[in-house]
Order: C-alpha cells, then structure tokens, then sequence
C-alpha cells in the first residue's frame, strides 16, 4: 500500500497472550469470548503487528514488538512465541537491515510495543537500531520512570533506557506531524500521552490506534481494557477518533490483533460504529 510518498508495510514480530478478562474489563467472558475464545489460562491470542513506512528519505518504524532478551519465566507468562515471525525476519522480508531503520516511532514504552528496540549483547543492553532517532511523547517517557504500583510491570527499563543512554531518544509535546504527512494523535485513557499515528496524503488516511483499540473487538465504545488507567478518557477518546474514521473512511491498523490486520468501519442502522470491509496491507 502507498500514501503519499510512503509505502506501508505490516511487521509482525510475533505472538503472545493475555488474559482474556484483563483485555476487556467490565464486559462479561460470554460476550468477549466469542471472538476472542480464550485458552485454559483464561489468555486470549495477541500478536505485535508494527507498521514499516519506507520514503525515498526515511525508514520509519512504528514500535518494535516484544524482542527477545527476556528469561524463560517471562515468556512462558506471556506465551511468547517466535515461532512464525520476529521483528530481524520481517524486515529481512522487506530486504531491511536494523541499520537501515532512520526513525522509531514509540506509541508508548509498554514492553510489547519497546521491548525490540534494544538487545542483549554479552552483559550489555544495547539499542538494536543504532541509527536511528526514537521518538516517544516526554509525558510517556516519565510515566515509564516514575515506576508507580499500579502499571510499573509494563515498562521494563532495559527497553528504553539504553536508547536514552545512546543519545537516540527524543521526546516530543503533544500532537504533532511528526514527518509530512505522519500526524501523532494523542490519547490519555490507556496510559498517558499514549501516541496513536495517523497518516495521510489528502486522499487516504491509515489510522495505527495502537492500545486504544488493540484488537478489532475494541470496536464497540464499551469494550475498554481492564489495564487503562482512565477507561472513561479511553471511551471519550474512542468516540472521537471512531466517529472522524468513519466518517473519512480511514483504515485501520490493530497492534495486537492476530486475524484482523486492518478494517475500515462504518454507522450501522442504530449509527454505532462497528466494523466494515477488511482490508489488504
């Protein structure tokens, strides 16, 4: 797919779980589960999808999956599992090198969506795109400092920090057009200045949501994730930024969804927004 002077790519870096009920707060397992049927540990199927946009400038990429240097205890928590895809294989796929990357763009620092941006190398943690520059939202960047109780087991410091470190890390204020065409539009719901990426040439817009719909199943206002901090911001913001899709017809890219990569949405008869078309990226 092509917009503007960028051609899109998806990334898949691989598969996890999470526990069903966590992924869907206040909505009962009978409605949830159906399109989502969850495994005898009550966890459902996730993947990492991230986006590729290639210019004649830049290669940008918009979060970087899991990664790989956490210990067994971990994965098996996770069920994680490389076994049909990594970030290095996708973008092999595409004939990308990690040097070759000029931009990273983090919608947040959750370890599922920063955790490939560095790895181990002997005792060290060390940035896997070493050069490119990283950009997060500076209110994302101290949320993942601050190591409060209630979300501190989602930002893992090794996924980050190093980048930091390295000089590659930039923080931004705001909604911003980061590049030409590459809008960040901001959400405080699911954790704060969470940067969903909007891109568009005038004539089609794509829309990567990121957490604040991770899964197609996110569609309906209700079905808010039990991990939001602020589930009535996260609903707010799903009511204006559904209502702008479908009213432009933008597509949409899930994160985490492993059998619907990418849909428009529309008004039904009762003028909820509920999932149209799929759609190829």
């Amino acid at each position: 797919m092509t917009i503007g002077p960028y051609t899109v790519s998806r990334i898949e870096t691989g598969d996890f779980k999470l526990d069903g009920g966590a992924m869907f707060g206040v909505v009962p397992k009978p409605l949830w589960s159906r399109p989502c049927p969850a495994d005898e540990l009550n966890r459902i199927a996730m993947t990492a999808r991230c986006l590729l946009l290639e210019s004649s400038e830049r290669k940008i990429l918009i979060d970087c999956g899991i990664g790989d240097k956490d210990d067994a205890k971990f994965r098996d928590i996770y069920a994680i599992d490389f076994t049909r895809n990594t970030l290095e294989h996708s973008l092999a796929q595409r004939g990308i090198g990690a040097d070759q990357i000029t931009d990273v763009i983090y919608t947040h620092l959750h370890f599922d969506h920063a955790g490939g941006s560095t790895r181990r190398e002997g005792t060290r943690v060390v940035p896997v795109f070493a050069r490119a520059r990283h950009f997060v939202q500076r209110r994302q960047w101290e949320q993942a400092l601050a190591r409060f109780d209630r979300d501190r087991a989602s930002y893992l410091e090794a996924n980050y920090v190093p980048v930091m470190e390295a000089g590659l890390l930039e923080l931004l204020d705001g909604d911003v057009e980061l590049f030409p065409g590459i809008h960040m539009l901001l959400s405080d719901g699911h954790t704060p200045a969470l940067q969903t990426v909007k891109l568009s040439d005038g004539a089609t817009t794509l829309w990567y949501p990121t957490d604040l719909l991770p899964l197609a199943a996110h569609i309906p206002l209700p079905y808010i994730m039990g991990y939001d901090l602020y589930p009535v911001t996260t609903l707010a913001d799903k009511q204006k930024y559904l209502a702008r899709a479908a009213d432009e017809n933008w597509i949409l890219v899930f994160e985490h969804d492993p059998a619907h990569p990418a849909t428009r949405v529309k008004r039904d008869e009762k003028g909820r927004i509920v999932q149209a078309e799929t759609v190829s990226i």
